[in-house]
């Protein structure tokens, strides 16, 4: 990802207003409920190791 320059005479400061308490609350209920679902393991990832039979003649 590249560096994006400022032309001159122009600032990219952006500042947002304050959040409520239900914002937050929001806002962290969905962070929690997203992390939840995303660290669940699925059946993809689990490797099923078969051992071979190993027969001498």
């Amino acid at each position: 990802m590249g560096h994006i320059k400022e032309p001159k005479g122009v600032d990219f400061i952006i500042q947002s207003r304050p959040l409520t308490k239900a914002e937050e609350l929001a806002i962290s209920e969905y962070i929690k409920n997203s992390k939840l679902r995303n660290n669940k393991p699925s059946n993809k990832s689990k490797q099923i190791v078969r051992k071979k039979k190993v027969e001498f003649a």
